[in-house]
């Protein structure tokens, strides 16, 4: 598996060539802003926090913390899952953007995503490292029986 190659921009930036699939993570369009104009792979409104947590929050950095609890909690849905399990796959294929409206980048559920996707990423390496060297053991195992049976 590659490392994760997960980027967090504003969705009005313009695309760059190393942005790879262009996901939007909000669940209200970005005001302003022409569908046609946007140049989105994807619109994940699954994995948007919901109307009720995003009014709560309102990006206050003291409620980052209790914010990002409640945001993974959400992230358990059915749904969530499923969009997330997406994005992982697409995240094997090459780099994903996830994109927002937000003005500060570092309060933003996008960044809470890319930590997570990136998290999930690094586990998975790490348990795919552990089986092949469970694996190697074991074939070292077997070798050194074989050569004391001879």
């Amino acid at each position: 598996m590659k490392a994760a190659n997960i980027r967090v921009r504003r969705v009005y930036e313009p695309p760059s060539a190393d942005d790879g699939l262009r996901v939007l993570v909000d669940r209200i369009w970005p005001r302003g802003l022409r569908k046609d104009g946007a140049r989105l792979d994807e619109w994940a409104k699954d994995i948007a926090p919901s109307a009720k947590l995003r009014t709560w929050y309102g990006h206050d950095p003291a409620k980052l913390a209790e914010f990002r609890s409640r945001y993974v909690a959400e992230l358990a849905a059915p749904a969530a899952r499923e969009a997330l399990g997406r994005l992982r796959l697409a995240l094997e294929q090459g780099p994903v953007t996830l994109l927002t409206a937000t003005r500060d980048l570092s309060l933003s559920q996008a960044t809470v995503l890319a930590e997570l996707l990136s998290g999930a990423a690094a586990e998975q390496r790490r348990l795919v490292t552990e089986d092949q060297d469970k694996d190697d053991d074991r074939d070292a195992e077997q070798e050194g029986k074989g050569k004391s049976a001879r």
